[in-house]
């Protein structure tokens, strides 16, 4: 099997195997054509093939006729801001996010700054397969690539959305592990400029990836061991492009990345109600934490480009989702690990409180998250039979929103595509261990392998 996964989120795949030179090539040319040869920003993660892709995209962006700025290594939100400030049409994010070292990705995004919707991701894969790109003439082709740097810029707009001298005045010790991606940059910067004493780990952009870049607690031991010997106020464990966001407390508890959101939105909405936006797999906890608020929660289905755009709709006060991801709008309605850790060490410098007990306020259910690696030409017959089954039965509500979600008053099972690798997603919740067992088993009995 040697998946190949494109959709709303752009294109990724396996460098050497689906994601080639020529693949990258194609769709930076369908990019630059579907933006008119405008202004695009380039950035990129950290990982080993990131020069080659690079490469490969200013090659096709420049064949397009476009005029092309490099901010090199640095977190996807960052380029996403300087997109206006810059005054460019669009960008493109060289990133497989929370993928091993292996993937690499391309993700467009919008002249706002926010990921291509459902329909402009059609338009663009129009273009790309109908391969009648725009073809600039030899006199036309930009003779140069400008380049920026952006962090800085990122790092102004977040001291102005967050209590800059409340923070500082705590001198929080704060842990962070980069894992040597793009973070390594920007996040010890920030939290330097916040009056932190900063313990980071794998902050060297140059190196591998020490483990699998998704902020999850399997993947936290090395923050949970610095967390504790350093004797930290909380440590914060990034993805490889800066979307995604892990916390350990100063007990050196790694914390699901579900918590991440659900801290996040408790931390808003003390500050003001209004509506949450989030997506169909994230926790039910966020549901019974709104009301005490007087807030409301809006579903989506999963993906960011659906959050962004709700935020906007809704005109939300947070979004995000359980991956780790939070968008905060006076930030960017994007997701923005830097912008969540202003949030949460906003909240611990005003509060006075310690993470674990802001953490143990909070409403908990039971979650089991379970991936089955399945070849891509049998994903969605294999949903289509489960989806089947239920409407045949009629056992149960369910959504058929983003894959198929079932529920109960005990509790809900979702089982989706993912969108960024050839696996089903089944995603289950209960109030306690063994009801989410059996939802699982259920699940997985109804999928015909």
């Amino acid at each position: 099997m040697k998946p190949l996964k494109i959709g709303i989120t752009g294109v990724r795949g396996i460098v050497g195997e689906t994601f080639t030179p020529e693949l990258a090539v194609g769709f930076s040319q369908a990019f630059g054509t579907y933006l008119d040869g405008a202004r695009v920003l380039v950035c990129r993660d950290s990982r080993p093939s990131g020069q080659m892709v690079r490469s490969s995209v200013m090659a096709g962006l420049l064949a397009a006729g476009c005029e092309v700025i490099d901010l090199g290594i640095c977190p996807t939100p960052t380029m996403q801001l300087a997109i206006s400030w810059l005054a460019a049409s669009g960008g493109i994010a060289i990133t497989a996010g929370h993928n091993p070292s292996k993937w690499n990705a391309l993700k467009f995004v919008r002249g706002d700054g926010l990921y291509l919707n459902p329909t402009q991701a059609e338009e663009l894969l129009d273009i790309y397969h109908q391969g009648e790109f725009t073809k600039a003439s030899w006199d036309q082709i930009q003779t140069r690539i400008e380049t920026k740097e952006a962090i800085e810029h990122h790092i102004e707009t977040l001291k102005r959305a967050f209590d800059v001298g409340a923070i500082r005045a705590r001198r929080l010790t704060v842990a962070v592990d980069c894992c040597n991606g793009a973070c390594s940059l920007f996040t010890p910067r920030w939290l330097e400029e916040l009056g932190c004493e900063v313990l980071a780990v794998n902050d060297d952009p140059s190196a591998q990836f020490p483990h699998n870049p998704e902020p999850k607690p399997e993947t936290m031991a090395q923050l949970r061991a610095v967390v504790k010997a350093g004797h930290a106020a909380i440590g914060f464990a990034h993805d490889a492009d800066g979307e995604r966001l892990g916390i350990v407390t100063e007990t050196g508890e790694p914390l699901s990345e579900e918590m991440t959101f659900l801290l996040a939105a408790d931390t808003r909405l003390k500050q003001r109600s209004g509506t949450v936006v989030t997506n169909i797999s994230t926790s039910g906890a966020i549901d019974l934490l709104a009301p005490s608020y007087n807030a409301s929660v809006v579903r989506t289905p999963v993906g960011q480009a659906y959050i962004s755009e709700a935020m906007v709709e809704h005109r939300a006060v947070i979004g995000g989702e359980g991956s780790g991801g939070v968008a905060l709008p006076e930030v960017h309605p994007t997701h923005d690990s830097a912008a969540a850790i202003g949030l949460i060490l906003e909240r611990l410098a005003g509060s006075g409180e310690l993470i674990s007990a802001a953490v143990g306020q909070l409403p908990r259910l039971t979650m089991i998250k379970h991936n089955v690696v399945v070849e891509p030409n049998r994903i969605y017959s294999i949903l289509q039979g489960l989806r089947s089954h239920i409407e045949h039965e009629g056992e149960a509500a369910y959504d058929l929103s983003d894959g198929i979600k079932i529920r109960w008053p005990e509790g809900w099972v979702h089982v989706r595509a993912s969108s960024t690798e050839s696996i089903i997603r089944i995603i289950v919740e209960a109030e306690d261990t063994t009801r989410a067992r059996n939802l699982l088993d259920w699940a997985r009995d109804r999928l015909k392998m």
